[in-house]
């Protein structure tokens, strides 16, 4: 594993789904971080979800916008295979165009080159796979043919929108969002966990930059620092305590350059409301002194190869967006969604906890 060409000494980003409807508003929200990314929107556009977005131009993919589902078609399949083989080593082919993100073509518009790094995102070929069916309802990655096709396509996919970031910014990364990983270890899956660990090693050898992977879901993390990645995101707060036998898993990777993105405030109101700056940086740093105590890596080259985030994206809230008498309090514009609240307060949230994080070790 390579160096990651930037630090992240406890700097911010978040994901990729936001429950805006002002894209200027999520955009101004999101390059408010220390590493901005650009959102996806799907209460603009349907084609606005990460789903929808990255099916642009595979081929046999039925868009039904109206009742919001998307479905792969055999037929279709079949008969867009030859136009999609003529086309599959055509760069301009895997644009994200603008019908499909209005807001990743308003990123790429503004002044990027000033921020420590940047990043994109793209739904990965697991979950992609296993949300996707076909005619039968059986979901398309336990077709092995088309499996392969769907691995090749979003490498390809991926690599073109990293190369569009990185004209913007040198620190450039895209990463994957899988939470399919999540379900590969269900016994009724017809795709499980060797098989995905051996066929995303060969997909993660043919990415570009920085190879960067994210999860919401509940985690197996020893199995996903094995997977070939250099930069994992994951949901740290469901966590609650680290096992000591994750210590080793976490202290190699580390040891091998790479960077940990601990989402660790949640984005649900009720959570959030039980929550203070101070509580969140205890659960952290609990986490980060396990690690220490069962391996050779000290706390602070954790810090140094951390980055905060939020736990999860934010698109229904649960409960009210109220916050705990001492919690973060920020100025609220008229008119947000109890959603964008939370968004908007969960951000707030980060600043403060990298803020507390860099301070107490010095990053």
């Amino acid at each position: 594993m390579k160096l990651t060409p930037f630090p992240a000494n406890c700097q911010t980003t978040a994901m990729g789904i936001m429950p805006h409807t002002d894209i200027d508003k999520a955009l101004e929200l999101a390059m408010g971080l220390d590493i901005p990314f650009w959102p996806q929107l799907p209460n603009i556009s349907y084609y606005e979800d990460m789903y929808v977005q990255a099916s642009e131009g595979f081929p046999g993919i039925v868009i039904d916008t109206e009742n919001k589902k998307m479905r792969f078609d055999r037929a279709r399949f079949d008969e867009e295979l030859a136009f999609y083989s003529e086309r599959m080593n055509d760069t301009e082919y895997f644009v994200l165009s603008p019908d499909y993100s209005r807001v990743y073509h308003s990123f790429l518009q503004k002044d990027l080159a000033r921020y420590p790094a940047i990043r994109g995102q793209n739904i990965g070929p697991v979950s992609f796979g296993f949300r996707v069916t076909d005619d039968e309802n059986r979901p398309i990655i336990y077709d092995d043919g088309i499996r392969s096709l769907m691995f090749d396509f979003f490498q390809k996919k991926i690599n073109v929108q990293y190369r569009e970031l990185v004209k913007k910014n040198k620190n450039a990364f895209v990463w994957l969002d899988e939470p399919g990983l999540g379900w590969v270890f269900s016994g009724l899956s017809g795709f499980n966990d060797f098989q995905a660990k051996q066929e995303y090693g060969s997909f993660l050898e043919g990415l570009e930059g920085i190879k960067s992977l994210h999860l919401c879901a509940n985690v197996n993390l020893p199995y996903l620092l094995s997977m070939g990645t250099e930069l994992l995101s994951f949901d740290a707060y469901q966590l609650e305590l680290m096992p000591k036998a994750y210590a080793k898993a976490v202290a190699d990777f580390l040891d091998n350059g790479g960077i940990i993105c601990w989402g660790i405030v949640p984005t649900d109101s009720i959570n959030l409301s039980r929550e203070t700056t101070d509580s969140l940086v205890k659960l952290l740093t609990d986490y980060w002194e396990v690690v220490s105590a069962n391996s050779a890596v000290h706390i602070k080259q954790i810090a140094q190869q951390s980055l905060i985030a939020p736990a999860r994206c934010c698109l229904k809230n649960v409960g009210k967006a109220g916050t705990a008498e001492d919690a973060v309090t920020c100025s609220m514009e008229e008119g947000l969604s109890a959603e964008e609240q939370l968004v908007q307060r969960a951000f707030a949230y980060l600043a403060q906890i990298s803020a507390a994080l860099r301070d107490r070790f010095g990053v």
